[in-house]
């Protein structure tokens, strides 16, 4: 079966395993501790961050899109591939990360964490606006769009809880909560020790339960 390379709370690795559990596409998970990356991984993927995603052929993937879009097109259960929106992942990805990195680790950016803080904001309120007209971004329905920004948002969101409640987001903050607390990314946030060589295999997916769709 596919071998997946994984850090819990990575949101790049969150959604790659969000889409490989919608899609029921089992993989051995192979949980990383980033400060002692396995070899294992570093000789399929010398650039050396998560997900990567090993075929069974031995081809590699390791850019995260790639890996929710490959699971994708193997079993796409809920029509994830029809509410993409690439402008909007390709903003998140660029101009929002950049914000949220400089926000929540202002000491090693050398940044100021409140103007990124400030300017991570234009990207949520547009989100908001997009979700007052839809309960998804791209619908009624969750896609892949939700799925590989929600990572990201809930990260942010992360940083200073009771700030981010207190904003005037109420269609973010609802959409963000309802992702959360849904079976399937329940499913994706299980704990699993850091994986070494001859460990046990660690199912990830096997026979998941996704509950209501959020």
């Amino acid at each position: 079966m596919p071998i997946l390379y994984s850090f819990r709370r990575c949101p790049y690795a969150m959604r790659a395993r969000l889409a490989l559990a919608v899609s029921k596409t089992q993989c051995e998970l192979r949980e990383v501790k980033l400060s002692a990356k396995p070899a294992a991984m570093l000789a399929a993927s010398p650039k050396g961050t998560v997900p990567v995603l090993v075929l069974p052929d031995g081809t590699v993937i390791d850019q995260s899109l790639d890996v929710m879009r490959w699971a994708l097109a193997q079993s796409d259960p809920e029509g994830w591939l029809t509410r993409d929106d690439p402008a909007l992942i390709e903003r998140n990805d660029g101009a929002f990360k950049h914000d949220l990195d400089r926000y929540k680790y202002p000491e090693r950016h050398g940044s100021d964490a409140l103007a990124h803080r400030t300017s991570g904001l234009t990207f949520l309120r547009d989100l908001n606006a997009r979700l007052a007209i839809h309960e998804q971004l791209c619908g009624a329905a969750r896609g892949l769009a939700d799925m590989a920004v929600m990572p990201f948002v809930r990260q942010f969101a992360s940083v200073d809880t009771a700030w981010f409640a207190g904003l005037d987001l109420p269609h973010v903050q609802r959409w963000l909560a309802g992702h959360v607390k849904s079976a399937l990314f329940a499913a994706v946030m299980e704990k699993f020790a850091p994986w070494r060589e001859g460990d046990v295999v660690v199912l990830f997916a096997p026979n998941i339960s996704l509950g209501v769709r959020s």
